[in-house]
C-alpha cells in the first residue's frame, strides 16, 4: 500500500471515530475544556507512528518535514512537539498546534474507554472532567454499565494496525512517533516523484 493510500485509510478511520465521539458528546455532554492543555503536557504520552502519518505527509507536502525533524532533534522537552501553550509560565493552558492532524491517542482521550484487568470497560478521561462535569461523566459511566457503545482504545488501535502492522504496532514516546512517521514519508519519496494529490492546486 502506498503512503498516500495509508494516509487516506488513517484519515477515514479518524473520520469514523470523530463521528462516534460527536454522538458520544451529544448523549453525555462530556467535552474538553476550552483552552485547557493539561493532558497534552504529560511527559510520558506514547503513540504509534502510523497515527501521525497524516501529519507527516502534510508536513512533507508543505515543505516542513526536514525542519520539523531538526526541531525534534534539538527539542529538550518530552512534551508533544505540536502542542502550543498560551503562556511560558503556565503551560497547561494551550491547544494543539495542528489539530486536524492530531493522533489517535489525542482523539480518544476523554472520549474513549479501556478494559481493566478484569475485562471491564472504564472511561479514560481527565481529573478535571471528572470533577467539573460530574453529571456528564456519570452519564458516560452509565453508558458503559448498560453496555452501550463507547469507543474503545484497544479496538481502534487494532483497526489502525490493520492499515500497517509495523507502523501501527510500534508504541513510542509521542515525539519519537512523529519523528518515525516523518522519516517514513521522507524515505518513501527519496527516490520517487512528488505525489500528485487529487484536488490539489
Amino acid at each position: 500500500m502506498s503512503i498516500v493510500r495509508k494516509v487516506r485509510a488513517v484519515e477515514r478511520l479518524f473520520g469514523r471515530l470523530d463521528e462516534e465521539i460527536s454522538q458520544f458528546r451529544g448523549v453525555t455532554g462530556v467535552h474538553c475544556i476550552s483552552g485547557c492543555g493539561k493532558c497534552c503536557t504529560k511527559p510520558d504520552i506514547e503513540a504509534s507512528p502510523l497515527e501521525f502519518l497524516p501529519l507527516a505527509f502534510h508536513l512533507f507536502l508543505t515543505g516542513k518535514a526536514e525542519a520539523t525533524l531538526e526541531q525534534i532533534a534539538h527539542e529538550q522537552s518530552s512534551i508533544c512537539l505540536i502542542y502550543s501553550p498560551l503562556s511560558l509560565i503556565d503551560n497547561t493552558k494551550g491547544s494543539c498546534g495542528n489539530y486536524a492532524y492530531r493522533g489517535l491517542i489525542c482523539r480518544l482521550f476523554s472520549y474513549g474507554s479501556s478494559r481493566d484487568k478484569f475485562g471491564e470497560l472504564k472511561m479514560v478521561t481527565c481529573k478535571l472532567i471528572k470533577e467539573q462535569q460530574v453529571e456528564s461523566y456519570e452519564k458516560a459511566v452509565a453508558m458503559l454499565t448498560r453496555h452501550e457503545y463507547v469507543p474503545v482504545f484497544s479496538d481502534y488501535y487494532k483497526k489502525l494496525m490493520q492499515i500497517d502492522f509495523q507502523l501501527g504496532n510500534q508504541i513510542l514516546p509521542i515525539n519519537e512517533a512523529i519523528k518515525v512517521a516523518i522519516e517514513t514519508v521522507l524515505h518513501h519519496y527519496a527516490y520517487r516523484p512528488f505525489p500528485r494529490i487529487k484536488g490539489a492546486a
